[in-house]
This record gives C-alpha cells, sequence and structure tokens, in this order.
C-alpha cells in the first residue's frame, strides 16, 4: 500500500509512535532512534530508493529487537501498537499475529511510518528490469516478494518458501494458471486461497496460508492474504495454443533466487546490528542478471501475432499436480 505524505508527517508520526512507554526490553547493541542518517554504503549490497516527494529527504530506518518474554508483553505488544504498525511490524517478522508466542523476538523498526515501501529489502526503482513490463522476484534467502513494473517497485511482502526437506526451486518461472481457491493433492485439508502457479508439472505456486516466520511449506511459496489477492490479480497467465498444448506467450516471470540458512536466527532480526543486511547482494544480483538474459532470449515474451479466437489461457488437461 502507498500513501502519498510528506516526509513531515513521517517523522512526526514516528516521534509520536516511539514516545510511549514500552513493557518490551529493548536488547544490548540495538541501534538508536535516526532520522536522516547518511547511509552506510555496502560493497556488493543493492539498496533500495525509499519514495521520494518534492522537499522529501530519504529515510534511514534502524531497527531494534523487543523480546515478548510472556504473555502479558505479548498483550502489550498489541495495544501499544496500531492495527497498520503491528501489520507492518508482524510483515517484517514474517509471521501472523496469531502464532505470537511468549519467548518471540520481534525486529522492530526504531522509525514508524504509514508507508510499508519504506522497509523494502527491494531497489525502489531497479533499472536491471527496467525492460520487463511485469516481473516478481522471491528472495529465498531473506524471505520476501516483490513486484516490478518496468523496473518500479509496486509491492513487496512477506513470504514462507518451502522447508528444507521440501525447498522452493530457484530459477526464472512463468505464470501459468491460476484458481481462486485449490485443494493440495499432499493433504485435502489445506485449501490454498488465490493460487497462481508458476512450476506447471511440479505444481509450485504462490497462495495465501499461514506465516510462521520461517520457511515451512511444501515448495510453494504461502503469502499473506492481501499479497496473494494482488498477484492473483496483477500477474499474467500463459497463453496456450488453440489445443492447449503449446506455450504461445509466457506469463508474468517470477524469479526466485537467494539461498536461505536453516543453520541461522532469521536473517530479518539482523537489522538490528545492520540495517543494510537484507539487501540484494552480489551474488543475487549476478544471479538475477542471468535470469534477465534468459528472459530476452526467449521469443514467448514478447508480443505475438494474433490468435484465433478458440484461444484459451486454461491449463492443459494433463500436469495439474499440485503441492502446498
Amino acid at each position: 500500500m502507498e500513501f502519498g505524505k510528506t516526509y513531515l508527517i513521517k517523522f512526526l508520526f514516528g516521534i509520536l509512535v516511539l514516545s510511549g512507554g514500552s513493557s518490551c526490553e529493548r536488547s544490548e547493541g540495538a541501534s538508536p532512534i535516526q532520522h536522516n542518517s547518511p547511509e552506510v554504503i555496502h560493497t556488493d549490497t543493492v539498496k533500495p530508493s525509499p519514495p521520494q516527494e518534492v522537499g522529501e529527504l530519504p529515510l534511514f530506518v534502524t531497527y531494534h529487537i523487543d523480546s515478548l518474554e510472556n504473555i502479558a508483553q505479548i498483550d502489550s505488544f498489541k495495544t501499544r501498537f496500531s492495527e497498520l504498525q503491528q501489520e507492518f511490524i508482524l510483515g517484517i517478522n514474517r509471521k501472523d499475529a496469531y502464532r505470537l508466542r511468549a519467548g518471540d523476538k520481534l525486529v522492530i523498526p526504531d522509525t514508524l511510518t504509514i508507508n510499508f515501501l519504506d522497509y523494502s529489502p527491494f531497489p525502489q526503482n531497479f533499472e536491471m528490469l527496467d525492460s520487463i513490463p511485469k516481473v516478481v522476484l522471491i528472495s529465498r534467502r531473506i524471505q520476501g516478494f516483490a513486484l516490478y513494473e518496468n523496473g518500479k517497485l509496486l509491492k513487496w511482502g512477506p513470504v514462507s518458501s518451502g522447508k528444507r526437506s521440501t525447498p522452493t526451486p530457484a530459477g526464472l518461472f512463468y505464470g501459468n494458471y491460476k484458481a481462486r481457491s485449490k485443494i493440495s493433492t499432499v493433504d485435502q485439508s489445506w485449501i490454498m486461497p488465490y493460487y497462481f502457479n508458476f512450476m506447471n508439472f511440479e505444481g509450485v505456486g504462490v497462495h495465501q496460508y499461514s506465516m510462521p516466520g520461517f520457511p515451512a511449506s511444501h515448495a510453494c511459496v504461502r503469502l499473506r492474504k492481501d499479497d496473494a489477492i494482488t498477484i492473483y490479480n496483477w500477474a499474467n497467465q500463459w497463453k496456450l495454443d488453440g489445443k492447449r498444448q503449446v506455450v504461445r506467450k509466457n506469463g508474468t516471470p517470477f524469479m526466485v533466487f537467494g539461498d536461505y540458512d536453516f543453520d541461522r536466527s532469521v536473517p530479518w532480526l539482523e537489522l538490528a546490528e545492520d540495517p543494510n543486511s537484507n539487501y540484494l547482494n552480489a551474488e543475487e544480483m549476478k544471479t538475477l542478471r542471468r535470469y534477465v538474459t534468459e528472459y530476452r532470449r526467449d521469443k514467448r515474451n514478447f508480443d505475438l501475432p494474433e490468435l484465433p479466437s478458440e484461444e484459451l489461457s486454461a491449463p492443459p488437461r494433463s500436469g495439474l499436480e499440485t503441492i502446498q
């Protein structure tokens, strides 16, 4: 969601939020509140450019960690922050509110604004992608997705990708078909709303499902409801020939990249020590360049002659097995 507000409003809003008392302890070494601090330049790191308006200064966000040691502190968290602020904080922590437990740690921005893009680990303007009309980026390392149109960031959000035993495959894929609601073949009790497939025969796609705060799926990419609805309505399906056997035009590209370290703590907690730690690194940039090159070489990504009226965007009759 985007709100056209000035930095002055963000600044005053952040001060108002942070002036209230906190029953949660701030961890030692947490960064102090900073506004308009000079950004530290990290070699081999791609940093997002925050959305700016005339007269608006870039917002440099620092973070601290709050430990929810008991139920009382969980309740305090839910009363100290507004619904929108909780949505942002929980999104940064890749977790649903009902999954909060005593002993959890949350990384919390020292400045809370009303624009979730202020906390994006993805660049606001991504020149590498400016020739691609639409693209979905999915980072397994930081468990986040981003939507771009001609290199401009439209939306980002948290994901829960495949767990260690069933990881989400990395690679350049394309949106194939979608379903308002789909039943998993792994467990028929698993209903997957706003399902959008990007690996047809493997049955892997994105869809709404619970967010536990770590990679937990059976290869699909879990999203929060609003994010799943956005991709469901925004991304393009493939275009097939009249016999529904040949792909004449690819759907929206889905670029899955990065490696999640299952042996370390979740990467967003590192933001308290290094606010730049979740940005794209050199190896990930190299991978994305390779995907972009592959995209440009595939003729099915570009306009084709008019197709017969019987052309369908429905999936073929086989290869629809889906895992959650």
